[in-house]
């Protein structure tokens, strides 16, 4: 379960430090490039909604191999895209196979172990989150660079079927099989519904700069956010039939639960844009290698492993402080990088890396422990249901950021008089100084909605 949590999560940073490549080689439009992580995030997030519950119903042991197995073809379908459509395509398949096989792993911890052991799981599940963190961005720039056989960006995918082979041999030797005591009925309507919504809001704000901005783009737009409304209502609808609904309607009237989505989205979307733009920032703009970009990076992860544990631990007195401290953290950090990149010079390592590694401490104070702050907010009987519904808001929110953020990255990759036409550091500092007051205002906003949450973190695992 070890392996397959960490082949997941090195899927989400690896990719971000081979973007600049992948667009390269494919000819992928910006819009494009866009696609490739919010596709993946989204799909993720839409897996999430139902995984659980099918893995509770039909066996977490068999789920989580089905899923693994999906994720290691779609890993080398990636490696094989002969085009930045076929890329997007199954980057969605991969993304769907890790959203089911992510909640087996909580599942199959929490059925399989005494609660002493289970402390230790959940622990060694996390330090492998930490060590995806820090590794991604420098296994992903040495693959780059390497050029292994030729491949390129392409073995950043092939490196996880051998992983996915060996998980998936030890999986069917030694994982127990477990299912829910009581079997639910899927709210499969409620799941479409919501991942619809969610990607016709999305789909003009990636696109609509290719599309020159058109009315029916709006109209979409529009289309979603009733489509959301739509959503609402059948889970109404579900839940008065006594049904199992995707999100329960009664968590919509608890205060710390909107609030915890409005600040998932806030922070999560915010976090996920920011790597996208930064790394092509450094490799297209200031020149820098894949390898280069990511050990600019790695002080971000860094910085998060070293005050993750403090915040895990400290979160049960004062979660909320935390939290509100995290944030204000990272948009300091966001705001002295602006201060770096505005004259369109070209930065520094130490300078680069003093401010990722401030960056690093406030993720690290804020990511861990969000979830189970909101939680404490939340009654026992909906504990369940809301943290599977931060989880998903957690990608969709990364999706939502790389769509809104990225368009106003891309948008701003324009000279800003003669004179610079052609001093790509200028243009792309400009591009990124576009940005990050946007990153500035989000994690205050997130800093400010936080301040409606409960003060300590929820004791149990969600």
């Amino acid at each position: 379960m070890l392996f397959a949590s960490f082949m997941d999560l090195l899927d989400v940073t690896i990719v971000t430090v081979a973007a600049p490549d992948i667009a390269t080689d494919l000819h992928a439009t910006q819009a494009q490039l866009q696609w490739t992580l919010a596709a993946y995030t989204l799909a993720l997030g839409s897996g999430l909604i139902i995984g659980g519950r099918i893995g509770d119903d039909y066996g977490r042991r068999k789920v989580f191999l089905v899923s693994l197995a999906c994720f290691a073809v779609a890993s080398a379908a990636c490696a094989l895209a002969p085009s930045a459509e076929a890329l997007i395509a199954v980057r969605v398949v991969q993304g769907l196979a890790g959203g089911f096989m992510v909640p087996q792993v909580f599942g199959i911890i929490r059925s399989s172990f005494e609660p002493a052991a289970m402390a230790k799981a959940f622990g060694a599940f996390g330090a492998v989150q930490g060590l995806a963190a820090v590794a991604g961005p420098l296994l992903g720039g040495a693959l780059v660079d390497a050029d292994l056989w030729g491949l390129g960006w392409r073995t950043i995918f092939w490196i996880n079927v051998p992983v996915a082979a060996v998980a998936l041999l030890l999986g069917a030797r030694v994982l127990p099989e477990s299912t829910a005591p009581v079997r639910a009925r899927l709210d499969f309507t409620g799941a479409v519904l919501a991942a619809a919504a969610v990607v016709l809001v999305l789909l003009p704000l990636v696109q609509g700069r290719d599309w020159g901005w058109p009315w029916w783009g709006w109209a979409l737009l529009a289309a979603g956010v009733v489509l959301l409304a739509v959503f609402v209502a059948h889970e109404r609808r579900v839940t008065s039939r006594g049904g199992q609904p995707v999100l329960e309607p009664a968590l919509l009237a608890v205060r710390p639960f909107t609030a915890g989505l409005a600040a998932s989205v806030l922070f999560f979307g915010a976090l996920a844009a920011f790597f996208l733009v930064l790394s092509i920032y450094l490799q297209a703009g200031t020149g820098r290698s894949a390898w280069d970009t990511g050990l600019v990076l790695l002080p971000y992860a860094l910085g998060s492993m070293i005050t993750s544990g403090a915040g895990v631990a400290l979160a049960g007195k004062a979660g909320r402080a935390l939290l509100v401290t995290g944030s204000l953290i990272l948009a300091a950090s966001q705001g002295l990088l602006w201060l770096l990149v505005r004259d369109g010079g070209t930065p520094g390592y130490w300078s680069l890396a003093g401010v990722m590694l401030l960056g690093g401490l406030g993720l690290g104070l804020g990511a861990p422990i969000l979830v189970n702050v909101v939680l404490a907010g939340v009654p026992d009987r909906h504990a369940g249901a809301a943290g599977g519904v931060l989880s998903t808001v957690n990608q969709i929110g990364g999706a939502v950021g790389v769509a809104v953020l990225g368009t106003v990255f891309f948008n701003a990759l324009v000279p800003t008089d003669s004179s610079t036409a052609g001093d790509t550091a200028v243009v792309f500092g400009h591009a990124l100084a576009q940005v990050l007051p946007w990153q500035v205002a989000a994690y205050l906003l997130a800093a400010a909605v936080m301040l409606a949450l409960p003060k300590t973190a929820a004791t149990h695992q969600h």
